[in-house]
């Protein structure tokens, strides 16, 4: 298929997939605020993805390589291990939950625009044409 976008569609996928799994690991411990030794969790992926994206831009100058490293970033779950201030051991932050819960919906909600946003510009291309 003609990849009229570079690896702009293929980034904009993966970081929707990234965010998804970030808001569900924060509803996870949204959902076991009261649950007894529960540790919170997170999500990182900007810094792995990142660092992929610059090594395959530095050792080939094709897209192909910088698709492949798109593809091959994953996501990394963590377990929170900061000292519970709950006599249960719980160590969720319900404020710190809600706080990214919105962030990443934001998030998420930009990548989806944009990637409206490219498809509609082809859309109104191919209609041009």
């Amino acid at each position: 298929m003609l990849n009229l976008y570079g690896n702009g569609v293929n980034l904009t996928e993966r970081t929707l997939d990234y965010l998804w799994g970030r808001q569900n690991v924060t509803i996870n411990n949204i959902a076991n605020v009261d649950t007894p030794g529960f540790k919170s969790k997170y999500v990182t992926f900007e810094n792995f993805l990142a660092k992929n994206i610059r090594s395959a831009q530095l050792q080939s100058a094709t897209g192909k390589s910088v698709e492949r490293a798109i593809k091959s970033s994953y996501a990394t779950v963590h377990t929170t291990t900061n000292e519970s201030t709950r006599l249960d051991g719980n160590n969720v932050d319900m404020d710190q939950e809600q706080i990214e819960l919105v962030k990443t919906t934001y998030e998420y909600q930009m990548m989806v625009q944009s990637i409206n946003n490219d498809f509609s510009r082809l859309n109104e291309s191919v209609k041009t044409f």
